[in-house]
């Protein structure tokens, strides 16, 4: 039971690698709330303009994504979670004078929470009045709020992924995470360096769905089933 107990202090260190990620196995991948091509629901809209866009998939990703997080908030505290880790990662929060800080996960979130609502209820960056235009700092703002959203999803199937299967809660974890970075990647709106740690699971989850399936499919042992929530394994 040594790996229980081996949580990550938030010393700079790297915390010590899973032998095995849950999460990226088969019976779990193929989860998933919905089944259609996300790559088509993200595509910019002809008659929206790209910032209304942004701002719009950016709000409804805080929103779900904080639901998401509330899930499990009660198994993520200051001792199970010392620091806020994802695979050999551990996140800094950075304040407004740029001063580093350690903290727990929690508190992390908490920042992270608190920062996107102020952000996204704030007139002058997100507008919502018609003809207000947005500033010339909307796209690193939404750049800066996808980054932080990144580290949270990551946490979550880093730190909390057995509570999530617990609460039979990895569909939604699954597609919520999948919708955010085709969304990510088709507007370039967080450095690959970034999402890198998670390429394994973001490779399996965002695999375009399969094409409906011919009347006599040829079987192999690389095929998957082409059926309700089942990616093709690549």
């Amino acid at each position: 039971r040594r790996w229980v107990k081996s949580k990550t202090k938030p010393n700079g260190k790297k915390p010590p690698a899973e032998e095995k990620k849950q999460y990226l196995e088969a019976e779990f991948t193929k989860v998933r709330v919905v089944d259609f091509d996300l790559k088509e629901l993200v595509l910019l809209p002809r008659e929206i303009d790209l910032n209304e866009w942004l701002a719009s998939n950016t709000t409804t990703f805080f929103n779900l994504i904080n639901l998401q997080y509330s899930t499990i908030s009660e198994f993520c505290t200051g001792d199970t979670c010392q620091a806020m880790t994802a695979c050999n990662t551990i996140y800094y929060w950075y304040d407004e004078r740029g001063k580093k800080t350690k903290c727990t996960a929690p508190q992390y979130v908490d920042f992270v929470m608190s920062l996107v609502q102020k952000l996204v209820t704030e007139e002058e960056n997100f507008p919502t009045k018609y003809g207000k235009e947005f500033p010339n700092s909307f796209d690193s703002l939404v750049k800066k709020i996808c980054r932080y959203l990144f580290h949270v999803l990551a946490h979550l199937y880093w730190a909390h992924f057995k509570e999530t299967v617990a609460l039979d809660l990895q569909g939604h974890l699954n597609t919520l995470y999948a919708h955010f970075i085709v969304f990510v990647r088709e507007f370039n709106l967080v450095d690959p360096k970034e999402t890198c740690i998670m390429d394994d699971l973001s490779e399996i989850l965002c695999a375009p769905v399969p094409p409906t399936p011919a009347p006599a499919a040829p079987s192999s042992p690389n095929s998957a089933p082409s059926s309700h929530n089942h990616v093709t394994e690549r």
